[in-house]
């Protein structure tokens, strides 16, 4: 999947050196769920692309700008009664942001979501103060359905989370 400039592929084992490099930055963990390692080794790298490998339908995806790796996107499939949702989650790398990076994969990776895996809602919750990730989704198309209060810790402190959503048929 891509567009002129950006694609979404499957990450490779040979991409983890870049992953590591960008991951391991501050400013992009406090922007993500604590599950995800900081600081960020490239054996957290290979063992996050060695989990991406046996999924089927793929839901994890490298993006690249210019055919360089700068991030990463995924579709988080619900399961049981939500099983026709799942949640996007994505970041870029510090040195490529600023360039539209993130609103062209997104939009690669909703229509992949609504076309080939049959998804009727995509939703995302967003930290409070990353208002550069409200903006993007925002472009997409996806609407603010609410704020849950005090509803994330990170570093210690408690944050609002801002709750976007897009349906298939809208």
């Amino acid at each position: 999947m891509n567009t002129l400039k950006i694609n979404i592929r499957p990450l490779k084992i040979t991409d983890a050196s870049q992953l590591a490099t960008l991951a391991n930055n501050k400013k992009i963990w406090d922007n993500l769920r604590d599950y995800i390692p900081y600081p960020y080794d490239e054996k957290d790298a290979e063992d996050f692309i060695n989990l991406t490998k046996n999924e089927h339908p793929k839901q994890n995806f490298g993006i690249e700008y210019h055919r360089e790796l700068c991030g990463v996107i995924s579709l988080h499939i619900q399961t049981d009664v939500y099983r026709k949702s799942a949640e996007i989650g994505y970041w870029i790398g510090e040195p490529y942001w600023g360039k539209g990076i993130a609103t062209e994969a997104i939009k690669l990776i909703t229509t992949y979501g609504f076309d080939q895996l049959g998804l009727v809602r995509i939703h995302a919750g967003v930290f409070e103060y990353n208002t550069a990730s409200m903006i993007v989704l925002e472009k997409n198309g996806y609407k603010k359905e609410g704020i849950s209060k005090k509803a994330i810790c990170k570093n210690g402190r408690v944050y609002d989370e801002h709750r976007y959503y897009k349906l298939s048929h809208e």
